[in-house]
């Protein structure tokens, strides 16, 4: 495993990581939820910040750092709670790498995703993640996750 690049996330990466989730979730769940309010008032850098500053969370925050960090990857347990790289750096090698690098050093085994996300899943899939038939609609809203499980 190369885990070349990544590193814990520390404070200093927290307005970074959060203007990376903030315009991959407006990119990617925009279509998905046709929710503006959450998507332009709620989802904030500035709020994502304090909300990740929080040790319990930024305990959990590795990031992909090779000058600029362009991901982020956030396990719990054996769980990926959440894996985003900036949208200028896709399909560059970087959420496999981060997503090895979960599998490798922290044995990770399972991840919840949005079912509409098809993107995403294909992503996992490729990467040894399965659906296993858990299904539940996804906490104030609509629509509905998917657990992948790893198969080993």
């Amino acid at each position: 495993m190369n885990a070349e690049n990544i590193r814990k996330a520390e404070a200093k990466d927290l307005s970074r990581i959060a203007e990376i989730l903030v315009f991959a979730k407006r990119v990617k769940y925009r279509s998905i939820f046709n929710n503006d309010d959450y998507s332009f008032n709620e989802l904030q850098v500035v709020k994502l910040v304090e909300d990740y500053g929080k040790p319990k969370i930024l305990d959990n925050i590795w990031v992909y750092d090779d000058g600029i960090v362009k991901g982020m990857i956030h396990i719990e347990g054996k769980e990926i709670v959440e894996l985003y790289v900036d949208y200028f750096f896709w399909s560059q090698g970087i959420g496999a790498k981060l997503i090895e690098f979960a599998k490798e050093t922290h044995d990770a085994r399972f991840l919840w995703v949005l079912e509409k996300n098809v993107d995403a899943i294909k992503f996992y899939e490729a990467h040894g993640f399965q659906a296993n038939g858990k299904r539940q609609l996804e906490e104030g809203t609509p629509e509905y996750i998917v657990m992948l499980e790893r198969v080993l």
